[in-house]
């Protein structure tokens, strides 16, 4: 019911129309006042006397005209071709043959239109109003002695306010005195002063939880630095450092994550996450209009305002058929010699599979894209992405895995060590955890995944293992002591009684004291052939690494131990996404990366891609991706050409792709036709650039993309054409006399509802 009057004021002529069908039906013709009517005299239409309903339809025509042909001549100032014509001329008609039941419907008909219009853009648009509804609007601002929010404005009032001991003089202040505002100040035991808010006239509401006093304020109030408290199951405001030591923070309004991500102190807190179950604190980093979550709503309400190009060919169709439709009412009407006919033709000229139907499906289909966690800037995009025929992939971070990753641990030629592999990573991960070198998170990672295993054997009852009887055998988390970093080289500690050093195969063969032995050479070619027989190189206790491999050596207790290998691994879903893209028909797939020749050829065949150019700067790949585009122009047809001087731009053209993710991707991104940044819900100079933004980090959404705009293309023209159709069999058969106005005034309305109900189901998931 609060649907129905929430329609009713959006268009307030629709129940004034319904309710003016109640007169039409008693009183159309009581005519109490007996004298000629206004037609006769100024006319003299004598057969035209209006009673007292039919003059109230004469007033709503009249008013539905009036505001028709100011929309009409809106749109046409902002350069849209409207069929809104049909409507008045038909409206019209009705009127001068009266036939008032017949333009009763038809002014039925317009605003139930724009009443339906409003319903199926509220549903097209549900996802993207529940990003909007999901924006924070308010923040709890921290105000404690030392934060932002208590500081004196300058150093005599600091002076004033402490004591000749150094404490913080103590003020009570009496809230009945006269001045004393609705709070007081006072110190507590310790000297800190606390702020008790008595009344919050000011209209801020102040709240003590966990014993910290926040204020709340709205969030474009919020300032850099200031400390912010979100409580459980809040919407974190701004962007921002979380100051509390963990915090578990749902994602999927940003990027669509589904399960909760656990974040440590220091890591970034973005808007828009919601917070888990218990309170946070943070520190501000952004200020609100320059947040995660506004950047995104940015983006939604750019695609919203936007006008595809299928929608302008809307237009271009609007021309026609308002010919057509003409056309065939004044050959009825000619034929018949009845101006009766030319109204029951033009009733069944239905405009709304174009004025509607059409931008709802695409509203729907960016809708749809939105829940997938795919967001674009302009809703011609949407039809772009339909017609992709040529993709460029760069490498590192979108084909694959952002870090390298472990891939195997090999163990020296010359050595035997009692602790297998997951021993040897489960120890050099805990050091690695400490290091910010490139390769320390996958090492990290693989030690991660190394202890999970260990605790699930020794939980199962082994106790076989080599270090049982060390101290930390056993515990949750390994004893960690004296972790020491040295850049460029590698990272040494303590881990479980044993010395750990993992880095460069010099660094991990090197003494305690951070020295290789030094090797004394004599006067003596075979003495010295001697001494250095005793210090073996990698390559005598390694195999040889393959040309995508790299390597980080462990040492345990003063010996090499294992080598850990890591490489530039695929998406594991890298492969498939590429082969549903050709499924889908974009056979054209490229590699753009700066890595070398041969690990770019490695990965290239793992994920099946032909075309693979390496060893490129950013210019060159911006270069690569300008020469396919123009490749691309020039063997278009005469049709596209034709359809570009109407529309403004070429719906036959083949369209290129590139998808990045790094700050280097920015540069061609933007020179493709389409650039689609892949990021896990944070801001870069990827997503910047590019005109489509994947928010949850999976290169599964390419395809799914694709396959959404193009289904979303299929149902609009479904709709359109078979709206449109619709109307023409109805106009053919009006023409004939074989459906009455009245009758097709309500026929026309039946058809809107279809078309724009087709429109809908691009909202559907049909993968």
């Amino acid at each position: 019911m609060r649907r129905v009057i929430n329609l009713c004021r959006q268009v307030p002529l629709l129940p004034i129309t319904i309710l003016a069908a109640i007169p039409l039906a008693l009183l159309g013709t009581w005519r109490p006042w007996g004298v000629r009517s206004v037609f006769a005299v100024l006319f003299g239409w004598d057969s035209v006397d209006p009673g007292v309903g039919q003059w109230l339809v004469i007033a709503l025509v009249l008013y539905t005209i009036i505001v028709t042909v100011r929309g009409m001549i809106d749109d046409l100032r902002h350069g849209h071709v409207g069929v809104d014509l049909l409507a008045v001329v038909a409206i019209a008609s009705t009127l001068a043959v009266q036939e008032y039941w017949a333009a009763w419907a038809v002014v039925l008909m317009i605003s139930s239109g724009e009443a339906i219009e409003e319903f199926a853009q509220s549903k097209a648009e549900g996802n993207l109003t529940a990003l909007i509804e999901a924006a924070p609007r308010t923040a709890h601002v921290v105000r404690l002695p030392g934060m932002r929010g208590h500081v004196h404005t300058s150093g005599a009032e600091h002076a004033s306010d402490v004591s000749e001991e150094g404490f913080r003089t103590v003020r009570v202040a009496d809230p009945l005195a006269p001045g004393s505002g609705d709070s007081a100040v006072m110190d507590d035991a310790h000297g800190t002063s606390r702020e008790t808010d008595l009344g919050a006239s000011d209209g801020k509401r102040g709240y003590d939880a966990s014993g910290e006093h926040f204020t709340t304020i709205p969030v474009d109030d919020v300032r850099l630095g200031d400390v912010l408290l979100v409580l459980p199951g809040e919407t974190v405001p701004v962007d921002g450092e979380l100051l509390s030591g963990m915090a578990t923070l749902d994602l999927s309004n940003i990027n669509g994550e589904p399960v909760p991500r656990e974040v440590y102190a220091g890591a970034r807190v973005m808007s828009g996450a919601v917070n888990g179950s218990t309170t946070l604190t943070m520190r501000a980093t952004q200020l609100a209009h320059d947040s995660q979550y506004q950047k995104i709503l940015e983006l939604v309400s750019s695609a919203q305002d936007s006008r595809p190009a299928v929608v302008k060919t809307a237009d271009v169709l609007a021309v026609p058929f308002t010919i057509l439709s003409l056309a065939i009412a004044a050959v009825a009407w000619a034929v018949a010699g009845t101006p009766l006919r030319f109204a029951q033709v033009l009733v069944l000229a239905t405009p709304c599979p174009l004025l509607i139907a059409a931008p709802v499906a695409y509203v729907a289909g960016t809708g749809r894209l939105a829940k997938a966690g795919i967001l674009i800037k302009a809703q011609d995009v949407l039809e772009n992405l339909g017609r992709v025929t040529h993709i460029f992939f760069d490498k590192t971070g979108t084909l694959t895995v952002k870090q390298p990753q472990v891939v195997r641990v090999e163990k020296p030629f010359d050595v035997k060590s009692p602790l297998d592999d997951d021993h040897i990573l489960m120890m050099a991960g805990v050091v690695e955890g400490y290091s910010v070198h490139i390769l320390s998170k996958g090492i990290a990672a693989a030690g991660q995944r190394a202890m999970r295993d260990l605790y699930a054997r020794y939980a199962a009852g082994q106790r076989l293992c080599a270090e049982r009887n060390l101290p930390g055998h056993g515990r949750d988390y390994p004893v960690v002591k004296n972790i020491v970093e040295d850049a460029g080289k590698g990272v040494s500690g303590e881990v479980n009684g044993h010395k750990v050093r993992v880095g460069r195969y010099a660094y991990a063969t090197a003494g305690e004291s951070g020295f290789s032995p030094v090797v004394r050479l004599s006067d003596s070619p075979e003495s010295d052939k001697r001494a250095t027989e005793g210090r073996p190189d990698v390559s005598s206790r390694f195999a040889p690494l393959a040309p995508d491999e790299m390597a980080a050596y462990v040492a345990l207790d003063g010996q090499l131990a294992a080598r850990i290998v890591l490489r530039d691994v695929p998406r594991e879903n890298a492969k498939n996404a590429l082969d549903r893209l050709r499924e889908l028909g974009v056979n054209t797939l490229s590699m753009l990366t700066g890595d070398k020749a041969a690990s770019a050829r490695i990965i290239a065949k793992e994920v099946g891609i032909d075309d693979v150019q390496a060893e490129l700067f950013p210019e060159d790949k911006v270069r690569a991706v300008k020469d396919a585009t123009e490749a691309t122009s020039r063997h278009r047809p005469w049709r596209s050409g034709v359809m570009a001087r109407m529309l403004g731009e070429s719906t036959g053209r083949q369209v290129t792709m590139m998808v990045g993710d790094g700050v280097n991707d920015a540069p061609v991104l933007a020179a493709a036709d389409i650039g689609m940044a892949m990021t896990d819900g944070t801001s870069t100079a990827a997503s910047e650039s590019a005109q489509v933004v994947i928010m949850n980090d999976d290169i599964a959404s390419v395809p799914r993309a694709i396959a959404i705009a193009r289904r979303t293309k299929k149902v609009m023209m479904q709709a359109v054409l078979m709206g449109l159709g619709l109307a023409i069999v109805g106009m053919i058969a009006a023409a004939f006399n074989l459906i009455p106005v009245v009758v097709g005034a309500f026929m026309q309305e039946g058809i809107d509802v279809v078309s724009i109900l087709w429109a809908l189901t691009a909202l559907l998931d049909k993968e």
